[in-house]
């Protein structure tokens, strides 16, 4: 009995440590579920990239379908996500409003005039007050946004070619028929 006992918190730790373990392979962090979904686009009022007098507030979301992207200058993943951004914005098929993280004025805009500025509008959050109302949890993520200024999907991680194909660009095509 007394050899079980000098062993049962090196059970309970594997056993702990197993369910960690077993959590991290769950699941694709593209799919991560948000509580925000079908609900109002946060409350926020912050200054454009270019400009630290332009304010703008959730009023400036409504009106449009419009896809919401985090980025930020020391993101790697978001020039390879990029490229798709700027296709998209081509084809004029929906608005696309940046949403400049943790970044400074200077960096995100040299950035933007390195790989190209696909954003029709451009927010900048250095502070991460918008962030942490979105749960933000890392850039890229991108966020479909209704005409009335509600989240019907968020995506964590690069919009590839084949995500907004079969993910995206199906969404956005459901929500401009009223559905």
């Amino acid at each position: 009995m007394q050899s079980i006992r000098s062993f049962l918190p090196l059970i309970i730790f594997s056993v702990i440590l197993l369910g960690f373990g077993l959590s991290l392979f769950r699941g694709d962090p593209s799919k991560l579920e948000s509580n925000l979904i079908d609900q109002p686009f946060p409350e926020f009022s912050l200054t454009t990239l270019d400009s630290p007098e332009v304010i703008l507030t959730e009023t400036n979301i409504k009106g449009e379908i419009s896809l919401i992207n985090v980025f930020g200058s020391w993101c790697i993943a978001c020039v390879q996500e990029h490229p798709n951004l700027m296709k998209i914005a081509e084809s004029d098929r929906v608005r696309i409003i940046g949403m400049n993280w943790r970044d400074t004025r200077e960096k995100g805009r040299n950035w933007l005039n390195r790989f190209g500025d696909p954003y029709d509008l451009i927010l900048f959050d250095a502070d991460s007050e918008l962030a942490i109302s979105l749960g933000v949890t890392g850039a890229p993520e991108t966020y479909l946004v209704d005409k009335d200024g509600n989240i019907r999907h968020k995506h964590v991680g690069i919009i590839t070619h084949e995500v907004w194909k079969t993910d995206i660009l199906p969404r956005i095509l459901k929500l401009e028929k009223g559905a």
